[in-house]
């Protein structure tokens, strides 16, 4: 593989074609769109929906495959994976729901379902794994930009489904089914692992800065046409118009290498630099501390081998040392770290909650008495981009500045969600939107704090094995949460409400608090557990951050795989 020195355009150009990917490995978030039509479509009672939602859940988040073959496979083959995936699985349901295949099995559009929702971990992985390394020093701001993104899509979708898409669900369908392949084959070529820099630039950061402010421009004017497009009824010409400066402002991160192009830096550097900096971090090697350097510790085990070496006395089989927290962890090292499933206790009661709401969204804002959810959505998606951008950037300010480790915002979003939770459920009036936004922020958050948390503790080198698998933590909390306790409490109170109907009818709707009470109340003590671990977490790994951060900037573990 050619390697890209750093400082060069190609890493920004990868960055610009990630936000693409991400975009579009949000599709999992379309689900509120289109889950009234499958439940029409295929006459399914809400506990029936929301295993569908599970389902959506499960693909998306089942990552170990390609978390695995991150590190064997090039990027574009990932993204060539996701989008036949996305192509095969999200043309399997437009046909359930089109109806051109009537009478489909349930079993089939669950399964194709996975497969559709499952291009969201190929695409992902790729662009985020590749990403991370590709700007090693800067791994929490740019886990809050692509994880921005991807919660931003959900309001790109919904902006293309109550305009251009006319509120079709059968049309947004097979928009995803040609869409996400047509976008991964344009830009599959420039997401692709570069040389990182190692040292801090002030150019680089005044970049990161842009790319952030375009971002909230793009989720304010998706917010703003969202509601206007519900309030006044905007003519088909302005949703297109409006349409079109979506999509530039989708393209603003390709300024970056175009600014570099017409306005190049010049950097000096000595011959003795080059070699260190062209190391590849898409396959790291298996011991890269450089013995001459004097900051490695004189009991290093690669400088025991090499004085050993010298006297002719190298013990075969002597035991390489365990990695310690803040090093590169293979997968098996890091499953029987109690910090580990501390982290992944705290996302999966974080995440697996939330998710709950978001998998019954339209349910609830038809029990609230809100008709069109398409703004419910809007308000979550851009609520979630919220607390994806800003946990990255808050936390990194704060390891930066204050060695203050990154699991301190999932213990504060977590107490907000305890709250928000119960409001939910006291079904007072006019909390509803308010309560989704809050709920979108924390939601957010815990995402962009988890991925770099994992990535300090356990390195970066199988860092797509390890975050894939915490990732599981999403599909688990909506089997449990949202399947089995959900949609049985829903259907269980729409039953009492429609005595002529029975607790599996597809037809009976519920309306009023009632419906989601029980289960609100159920995930706000989950999160007050979840507040309680994150703290314990947090105490437990403090003095990881003092060492990774001492001096205010990030200072790589020589053992670690850069």
């Amino acid at each position: 593989m050619v390697r890209v020195k750093e400082g060069s355009r190609p890493p920004w150009v990868g960055l610009g074609a990630a936000v693409w990917v991400e975009i579009a490995a949000g599709c999992a978030y379309t689900f509120p769109l289109y889950s009234h039509a499958l439940k029409s479509a295929l006459k399914l009672n809400q506990q029936q929906l929301t295993l569908l939602g599970v389902a959506n859940d499960v693909g998306e988040n089942f990552g170990l495959l390609p978390g695995v073959l991150c590190n064997r496979l090039a990027p574009w083959i990932s993204l060539l994976i996701g989008a036949a995936c996305s192509l095969v699985g999200f043309g399997a349901v437009w046909l359930a729901v089109s109806q051109v295949v009537p009478s489909m099995p349930y079993w089939l559009v669950w399964f194709a379902l996975c497969v559709a929702t499952n291009s969201s971990a190929w695409l992902g992985t790729a662009a985020l794994v590749t990403n991370m390394r590709n700007f090693p020093f800067s791994r929490g701001t740019v886990a809050g930009i692509l994880k921005g993104y991807i919660g931003l899509s959900a309001a790109v979708f919904t902006e293309l489904y109550t305009g251009v898409l006319n509120h079709s669900s059968t049309k947004l369908l097979l928009f995803m089914t040609l869409g996400i392949p047509a976008i991964c084959l344009l830009v599959m070529y420039f997401v692709r692992p570069c040389t990182p820099s190692l040292e801090d630039d002030s150019s680089e950061k005044g970049h990161f800065i842009f790319v952030q402010i375009m971002s909230v421009l793009l989720g304010l004017f998706l917010l703003t046409s969202t509601v206007l497009d519900d309030v006044l009824g905007l003519k088909r010409s302005i949703t297109y118009l409006l349409s079109g400066f979506m999509i530039l402002l989708i393209l603003a991160p390709f300024a970056i290498p175009i600014k570099m192009t017409l306005y190049p830096v010049n950097k000096k550097r000595s011959d003795e630099d080059l070699p260190s900096q062209e190391e590849s971090l898409l396959v790291p090697t298996e011991s890269e501390a450089n013995p001459t350097d004097p900051e490695i510790d004189d009991t290093s085990e690669d400088v025991d081998i090499l004085l050993a070496e010298g006297e002719g006395a190298v013990q075969i089989n002597k035991k390489k040392r365990k990695p310690r927290r803040g090093e590169d962890f293979n997968f098996r090292q890091a499953l029987v770290k109690a910090d580990f499933w501390l982290l992944f206790m705290v996302y999966f009661l974080g995440v697996g909650s939330g998710v709950t709401v978001l998998n019954n969204l339209a349910q609830i804002g038809i029990a609230a008495g809100v008709d069109d959810t398409t703004i419910l959505l809007s308000v979550f998606s851009f609520c979630n981009f919220v607390g994806r951008l800003g946990g990255g950037g808050v936390s990194e300010y704060f390891v930066r500045t204050k060695m203050l480790p990154r699991p301190v915002l999932m213990t504060a979003t977590q107490i907000i969600m305890v709250i928000t939770y119960l409001l939910f459920a006291s079904g007072f009036n006019g909390t509803l939107y308010a309560s989704m936004a809050l709920l979108g922020v924390c939601y957010g958050t815990q995402f962009s704090v988890m991925i770099p948390t994992a990535s300090e503790l356990f390195g970066l080198k199988h860092f797509g094995k390890i975050f894939n698998f915490m990732s599981l933590g999403n599909p688990l909390g909506a089997f449990l949460f949202s399947s089995i306790l959900a949609g049985y409490v829903y259907d269980a109170e729409a039953a009492k409400q429609n005595p002529g109907y029975g607790i599996n009818s597809s037809s009976a709707t519920c309306l009023g608090p009632n419906c989601f009470r029980i289960t609100l109340f159920v995930l706000a003590g989950l999160c007050a557990l979840g507040t309680i671990l994150s703290v314990i977490l947090t105490v437990r790994i403090k003095p990881v951050y003092q060492m990774l951060y001492a001096g205010g900037s990030f200072r790589m573990s020589q053992s670690s795989g850069h």
